[in-house]
């Protein structure tokens, strides 16, 4: 109410109605979260990715043949 009274002194516009663009803010915060999920990489799965590809490498790169013990 006050913002109302504000803009009936200064001649300005009356702000909206309280609830008439919910839905449209609703949406548009769906959006823009669905917008940063595929800009913004997940910490946690770069982790586990990186993890993953350190065990990887580890295990492809050993230096020189295994053995086990009762190959002899």
């Amino acid at each position: 109410m006050l913002d109302s009274y504000r803009a009936s002194r200064h001649g300005d516009q009356a702000p909206p109605q309280p609830g008439l663009h919910d839905w449209q803010v609703v949406r548009e915060i769906r959006d823009y979260r669905r917008f940063q999920a595929v800009v913004t990489p997940r910490r946690s799965r770069s982790r586990v990715r990186v993890r993953v590809r350190e065990t990887l490498s580890r295990w492809l790169h050993r230096s020189g043949p295994r053995r086990s013990a009762d190959c002899h």
